[in-house]
């Protein structure tokens, strides 16, 4: 048996066309992925170059950044260099194995990140991070 279908040209066609959605779903996603990068942080900092291996992201660090003035942001807010344990305490929930990225200026002096970084340590914060740039050949 052969079944011949005829459907004339006025009748609606009943088939869903996803291609278009599709087209316009990927393109949303390779915004997202160029824009996210972008919107981690708000300070300014120019970090220095490294050829070490990024650290895999398990949950969402905080990030404390040292700008070339000296001045400390937790995130993008800025705090007095005196509160920054009781701030990171506070964000964390008293959580002391949260991961801590420090984002410290390439033209900032090298003792004032060691400084933080030491009062991060003291305060018992295990898992404290320094980000760098990717090296570039």
């Amino acid at each position: 048996m052969s079944f011949k279908l005829n459907r004339s040209s006025k009748e609606p066609m009943s088939e869903i066309n996803v291609t278009p959605f599709v087209d316009v779903m990927l393109v949303l996603l390779i915004i997202f992925m160029v824009t996210a990068p972008l919107l981690t942080v708000g300070v300014q900092v120019d970090l220095p170059e490294s050829a070490a291996d990024s650290l895999p992201d398990d949950q969402e660090p905080l990030t404390l950044s040292i700008n070339s003035k000296g001045e400390v942001f937790i995130q993008e807010h800025q705090v007095v260099f005196e509160k920054i344990i009781p701030k990171i305490l506070a964000i964390s929930n008293n959580r002391t194995d949260t991961r801590i990225y420090v984002r410290g200026d390439k033209t900032i002096n090298y003792g004032r990140v060691l400084e933080v970084m030491g009062m991060l340590s003291g305060a018992g914060f295990s898992k404290v991070a320094l980000i760098s740039e990717p090296y570039k050949n």
